[in-house]
């Protein structure tokens, strides 16, 4: 699984998990049958993972655009100016070591073929890889599927237990389990502490539902 791959899940994840999480809390506060808890998060992440989706397609779409205009500057650089651009190959192979009399071979090879010589200063220079033209919709579905993935764990409860206070304990149960899970994957990925990183993210969807099932108990009082 690529890092892109994982990294537009976890971002889907990360919100399917609280989000909907802290709304069946905030109406939980309010109400007592589970029935309206369920479609109110049900709803929740058909919009949620469409809202994600979408900002997960643009981002890529943003990407590409943004590596096909640098791409085309450096076309016409190298157009209008290929000495300066032959320098600057020079100056980062000699940054990585090569020195004369290889030096001006290698140069003369990379600038040889417009192509190679693009791509070259598009991954040295500007340290930008050529995006893939399938990863706008593959992002979509990844980052949407993530957020609907995510809002099962606190919603799942709902469709079974009628009485919505009990079906919240064991929503806090499962997204509990699923937060700490959560955490130490992404932890993992990341290289960082695996305790640290489940403790995080359980504490994020523990103060985001709190905070909602307070509020929603405030307001249903006054």
């Amino acid at each position: 699984m690529g890092t892109q791959t994982i990294r537009d899940l976890v971002l889907g994840m990360a919100d399917g998990l609280t989000v909907p999480f802290a709304l069946a809390a905030g109406v939980t506060g309010a109400v007592a049958a589970s029935g309206i808890v369920l479609t109110a998060g049900l709803a929740e992440i058909v919009a949620g993972a469409i809202s994600m989706g979408l900002g997960g397609y643009l981002a890529a779409r943003s990407e590409a655009q943004h590596y096909a205009k640098e791409y085309a500057r450096e076309i016409r650089e190298t157009e209008e100016i290929p000495a300066e651009e032959r320098a600057e190959v020079a100056q980062i192979l000699h940054g990585y070591g090569v020195r004369e009399p290889i030096l001006t071979r290698v140069v003369n090879e990379i600038t040889s073929d417009r192509e190679q010589w693009v791509e070259f200063m598009m991954r040295n220079e500007l340290g930008l890889e050529k995006p893939d033209e399938r990863a706008a919709p593959r992002s979509a579905a990844l980052v949407g599927g993530g957020y609907v993935l995510g809002g099962i764990f606190p919603l799942a409860p709902y469709a079974f237990i009628s009485v919505a206070h009990d079906a919240l304990l064991w929503s806090i149960a499962f997204t509990s389990v699923a937060l700490f899970a959560f955490g130490a994957v992404r932890a993992r990925v990341l290289s960082t502490p695996l305790v640290t990183g489940a403790l995080a993210a359980w504490l994020t969807g523990a103060l985001a539902a709190g905070a909602a099932y307070g509020l929603a108990r405030l307001v249903s009082h006054t």
